[in-house]
């Protein structure tokens, strides 16, 4: 196994998130306007052999967790094929995906057999008319087809990722906490973030992990200390007797910035060593000019060198080219 690199802060660099495609069948409120945001062109996005041999270069140097997102992965096509190549190559250890899971179930055990190892699936209402309304053209039953076929692959343990926003879903909270309970759901909610469509929903839209929590423990009692393995910053609870956990991602209110250990390629070829920042390295130019493993590897060093000691959301705008669509969620 290679020996993982450090930045220049101690941080151990070890996961890598990359978004395959910008594309998504879905148009959630905090992600994308109603009638979606310009594609990138064809020929910008990476091939899927260029995505393998980054992965390559990236476990030389010690990255060993791999997450494949977009958009939505199981957009484009050949999803499955790319998993395969990733899966074998050596030093990946923990391979996974995250998915809205509409289009999940009749692919759940050709991803399990060709090495995904889990799924995270965003899913951010239990009411079919609500959830249609947030995603303005997704179907409820869709997901959780999805999230049982998954477990019956064995793509475990499953992760639901609910993107709190008040006036919308904050009162789901204990739904789905009791969903911890009465299917062993591991739930974990996130704090809407200031990007992209995000951004209208970040003040009077703002949910901390705190009032959630208080929500949830209001209904179902005070909750217990909890571990759930992976690779995420989530900090888990659960409702004392439940199989599944609680957990809470705070960005915005309790950053997790001094144990980040990931990097961020996008959909077009940039690796950003931050969500929040605007620092990227080029890596398609390099890619498609002819590089050699050694100048590919030289860049992944540049980004972990360059990775900041923590986001500054409060002190300037996001880029504006800083999609979640784009650069992975």
């Amino acid at each position: 196994m290679t020996k993982a690199h450090h930045d220049a802060r101690g941080r151990t660099i070890d996961y890598l998130r990359i978004s395959i495609t910008d594309r998504c069948n879905l148009r959630c409120v905090y992600c994308m306007p109603e009638d979606g945001v310009p594609p990138c062109q064809h020929q910008d996005v990476l091939r899927y052999e260029e995505i393998e041999r980054v992965v390559r270069v990236a476990a030389s140097l010690g990255i060993s967790k791999i997450r494949l997102t977009g958009g939505e992965p199981l957009a484009r096509r050949g999803f499955v094929d790319l998993v395969e190549l990733l899966a074998r190559i050596p030093g990946i250890e923990d391979l996974s995906m995250t998915t809205n899971g509409t289009l999940l179930a009749p692919h759940a055990q050709a991803l399990a057999d060709a090495g995904m190892g889990r799924a995270n699936i965003s899913l951010d209402s239990l009411d079919p008319a609500r959830f249609r309304a947030m995603t303005r053209r997704g179907e409820l039953d869709d997901v959780l087809r999805g999230i049982e076929a998954a477990q019956r692959a064995g793509l475990q343990p499953i992760k639901i990722n609910v993107v709190m926003i008040h006036g919308l879903n904050d009162d789901e909270a204990a739904d789905f906490a009791r969903r911890t309970v009465t299917d062993g759901w591991h739930v974990r909610f996130i704090e809407v973030m200031p990007l992209g469509e995000g951004a209208h929903w970040e003040n009077e839209g703002y949910v901390s992990s705190l009032e959630t929590r208080a929500r949830i423990e209001s209904a179902l009692g005070p909750l217990q200390r909890a571990t759930l393995n992976g690779n995420g910053p989530a900090r888990y609870w659960r409702v004392p007797g439940a199989a599944g956990t609680i957990g809470f991602i705070s960005a915005i209110s309790e950053h997790f910035c001094a144990t980040c250990n990931r990097l961020r390629l996008t959909s077009d070829g940039r690796l950003m060593p931050c969500l929040f920042s605007d620092l990227e390295v080029d890596l398609r130019t390099a890619l498609r000019s002819g590089a050699n493993d050694d100048a590919l590897r030289q860049l992944f060093e540049q980004a972990i060198d360059i990775k900041p000691a923590c986001h500054h959301i409060a002190e300037h705008e996001i880029p504006a080219d800083h999609l979640m669509s784009r650069v992975g969620g």
